[in-house]
């Protein structure tokens, strides 16, 4: 006669295996973020080195959470490994534009392609907060081409216009993305008259 406990060792066996990757994955994608968000501090006071630096472990700790899931998919796609995904292809995305290097493909960063775009629709926020820090320095006109840059991110989203069961949430994302542009739009155009208007004072002067 079999009995449960012979029935179910096995599968308690799987059951601990997951919970271990699971427990592991949590914690590296915890230091993956962390790291994520440094480098982005790093590129707004000019630190390109150190971004680097940081963006390279974040893409070798990725490496190592895709390896512990190999056998958890259910795992890889519970939620908080997308979210590492994200911040890691919105890192990779800014650097590029500030540093002025070739913005990466979603398998060149190593990431799903949604969580791609979805990286692509947060890096608008990064990219206003750039630009508001031009304007403050006194360079406004820098701006205008980051301004195009989120204009091609929220076109581009636009064209993936599908269900949010195929699409996971992106179409809110390229809302935000919208808003964003908008509002960077107004105070960027504010900034370049008010910039106008003094060049024309300090003339007449």
């Amino acid at each position: 006669m079999r009995f449960l406990s012979d029935l179910t060792a096995g599968m308690l066996a799987i059951f601990e295996s997951k919970d271990r990757a699971r427990e592991e994955t949590l914690r590296l994608s915890r230091g993956l973020v962390r790291n994520c968000s440094i480098a982005i501090r790093c590129m707004h006071r000019g630190e390109l080195t150190e971004a680097e630096r940081l963006l390279t472990e974040a893409k070798s700790t990725l490496r190592k959470i895709q390896k512990l899931l190999r056998d958890h998919q259910d795992i890889r796609y519970a939620g908080f490994v997308n979210d590492a995904e994200q911040e890691l292809a919105e890192a990779n995305f800014i650097y590029s534009l500030i540093s002025g290097c070739d913005i990466p493909a979603y398998d060149e960063i190593g990431v799903d392609m949604i969580n791609y775009l979805s990286g692509l629709g947060d890096a608008t926020g990064e990219l206003r907060r750039h630009i508001l820090d031009l304007i403050r320095i006194g360079k406004p006109e820098e701006g205008e081409y980051f301004l195009e840059v989120m204009e091609e991110i929220h076109s581009t989203l636009m064209l993936f216009d599908y269900p949010d069961a195929i699409t996971r949430g992106l179409r809110r994302k390229s809302d935000l993305a919208r808003s964003m542009l908008e509002r960077t739009s107004g105070d960027l155009t504010n900034a370049m008259e008010m910039a106008k208007l003094a060049k024309s004072i300090q003339a007449s002067e």
